[in-house]
């Protein structure tokens, strides 16, 4: 038996993680794999964040972590988990590595809301990033990528947790 994999993206501040770790709580067996939380607390010492230079040494990082994240996710679903994965994933290059590395079937979902919105919901939280990244804004709107895209401006955790589970098959890419 196989669980189901879904990644769950957007900009940084948008819910992503609270989405995709829900997900994961309200299924029967269900994981989540944060990006940050693999990426930022296994590795001790070393560590180039996104952002952050050698640029080059903070892309290959985020390429293990991405590599690391997809052999975990698969582990889990093929021992019949539900997996739910959040991570920014704004570009069709970056989905495809996620595709090609997990090869199972793959949910994803991009959540989008309004710029105040993500400023709202990021200044609620102990980690503030949002305004750090709204370069990406520009690369959100113009990715065009397969599965769900959601608009969770004036959605609570509850509405849009309804509104993938009504669209799951949607998402399916």
């Amino acid at each position: 038996m196989t669980g189901s994999i879904v990644l769950v993206s957007g900009l940084p501040g948008v819910g992503k993680t609270t989405v995709a770790r829900e997900l994961a709580a309200r299924a029967t067996r269900g994981v989540h794999l944060d990006t940050d939380v693999i990426g930022e607390s296994l590795v001790l010492s070393g560590l180039v964040a996104p952002g952050q230079e050698p640029a080059e040494e903070a892309e290959r990082q985020l390429a293990l972590r991405r590599r690391n994240i997809a052999d975990l996710a698969r582990n889990f679903a093929g021992a019949d988990f539900d997996v739910s994965i959040s991570d920014v994933v704004l570009w069709t290059e970056l989905l495809d590595e996620y595709r090609a590395a997990i090869g199972l079937p793959l949910r994803f979902v991009l959540l989008t809301a309004t710029e105040d919105t993500v400023s709202q919901r990021d200044a609620r939280r102990e980690k503030h990033v949002a305004d750090q990244w709204t370069h990406l804004r520009d690369d959100q709107d113009r990715f065009r990528a397969p599965g769900l895209r959601l608009d969770t401006t004036g959605l609570s955790l509850e509405e849009t947790l309804d509104a993938i589970r009504a669209r799951w098959d949607d998402a399916l890419i």
